[in-house]
């Protein structure tokens, strides 16, 4: 693995399981280093809703489903982190924005990066500027690097 020899984990708190790990590692890697960051250790943790509404109360205070909720523990231009993804989100908002699963995912596995690389998403001109990186970036999924 390039990228100064970073570590990427999938973790399954249900029964989802991530085809092609090494694509999407690649692909992730290469997305950070287009930000100009380095991977430390980023780990995934596929979930249903409940696991992550659980942790959605318990940490962040909020009493909401949500697709993602990630921990950001970079230190400067050294992404570090644990991401959450709800499976049962990312179907549910695939089916309502008319969009594959496997898009859906990229989009949310993706959105976690763009956070650590500090693109936010509260604000309505923040969250069309992530929008518009998430789509650069899910384009960056096949390509291949030389």
């Amino acid at each position: 693995m390039n990228n100064q020899d970073g570590i990427i984990n999938f973790y399954s708190e249900n029964d989802f399981i991530l085809k092609d790990e090494d694509v999407y590692k690649n692909w992730i890697n290469r997305v950070i280093s287009s930000e100009g960051k380095r991977l430390g250790e980023i780990s995934y943790i596929f979930c249903d809703d409940d696991y992550l509404l659980d942790i959605n109360q318990r940490f962040l205070d909020h009493d909401t489903y949500t697709d993602i909720i990630s921990f950001d523990d970079s230190m400067g231009n050294l992404l570090n982190g644990d991401i959450y993804i709800s499976t049962e989100r990312v179907h549910e908002n695939a089916l309502e924005f008319n969009e594959d699963f496997e898009t859906e995912l990229k989009r949310v596995i993706i959105h976690g990066i763009l956070h650590y690389c500090g693109y936010k998403d509260k604000s309505e001109e923040d969250a069309a500027l992530m929008r518009e990186k998430e789509s650069e970036k899910i384009k960056l999924f096949h390509v291949e690097q030389s």
